[in-house]
């Protein structure tokens, strides 16, 4: 998710490193890999946490969604003329709103 191998990686893909216990001070960079500054590899995990973090709600919804029997409800729709699926997703959305 976001630990120090992760940071290293989306700055630079092709890095080449061995980290120990998640240490910022144990990090060997392998081959040619140019090093990171331990800043800018702070700066990456936070901002892969934000964007972790922003996706919160759709973590949850799809909890949510995955309880529905969501073919049957379509179908119990189709041929009773009901709503009950679109119902449920709507609470599900409402209960766990997109951030703007």
């Amino acid at each position: 998710m976001y630990d120090i191998c992760s940071a290293i990686l989306a700055i630079n893909p092709s890095a080449s490193v061995s980290v120990n216990a998640e240490d910022l001070d144990q990090i060997t960079w392998h081959g040619d890999t140019e090093v990171i500054s331990k800043s800018d590899i702070q700066a990456k995990q936070a901002e892969l946490k934000a964007e972790y973090d922003a996706l919160d709600y759709s973590r949850k919804r799809k909890a949510e969604y995955d309880k529905l029997n969501q073919f049957e409800l379509i179908s119990d729709d189709s041929i009773n003329g009901t709503t009950t699926h679109k119902d449920a997703i709507l609470a599900i959305k409402s209960k766990y709103p997109k951030p703007e």
